[in-house]
Parts: C-alpha cells; sequence; structure tokens
C-alpha cells in the first residue's frame, strides 16, 4: 500500500474521515468536509453527484482509487465515497497525492 493509502488509513482511525456518501455529501453542505475520495470504479450517478456537490463548493476531488483500495486503507467494506474533515490530513493527503506516492 502507498504512503497516501497508509495516511487515509491514519486518519481514519484518528476520526477524521466520513464515510459513505450521504454523510459526506452532508458533510460537503455543513463545511465539515475538506477533501472528498471518490472510488474510480464508483456508479455514474454517485460520480456526477460527488462531482457537482465538490466543484460547486471548492472541494479537492480525489479519483485515483478503486473501491477496493478505499476499503482495505480504511478497514472498511466496500467505501466508495470518503470525506476527510482535518485540514492537516488534507493538505498532506493532497501533497502525496501530486507526488504520486
Amino acid at each position: 500500500m502507498n504512503k497516501e493509502l497508509n495516511l487515509l488509513g491514519l486518519a481514519t482511525r484518528a476520526g477524521k474521515v466520513i464515510n459513505g456518501e450521504p454523510l459526506t455529501l452532508d458533510g460537503i453542505k455543513r463545511k465539515s468536509v475538506k477533501l472528498v475520495y471518490l472510488a474510480s470504479d464508483a456508479g455514474n450517478s454517485t460520480k456526477k453527484r460527488i462531482r457537482d456537490k465538490t466543484t460547486t463548493q471548492s472541494i479537492p476531488l480525489i479519483e485515483d482509487y478503486t473501491n477496493h483500495e478505499l476499503s482495505q486503507s480504511t478497514g472498511a467494506y466496500n467505501r466508495v465515497v470518503l470525506g476527510v474533515t482535518d485540514v492537516g490530513f488534507k493538505k498532506k493527503l493532497l501533497e502525496l497525492n501530486e507526488k504520486g506516492t
């Protein structure tokens, strides 16, 4: 597993990640979500809803990982949408994503 997914797992264990589409969309609405992970193999309707919401709210969106990779990193089954709620984790995750590690 790469460093970005390892850090995502750490953020999850620290309670700084929201799991699931409804909770993430609610967190975006409340402005508590700072970064969103969307599984690359998510359904088209889910992709459209998440992309539209993150675009209108100017929230970074990462679509580099599959459902399996996101699920494995968070230790939960069938994770398609994840919302990171901590600014520190957001910055480091984006930094690692840009480096491609």
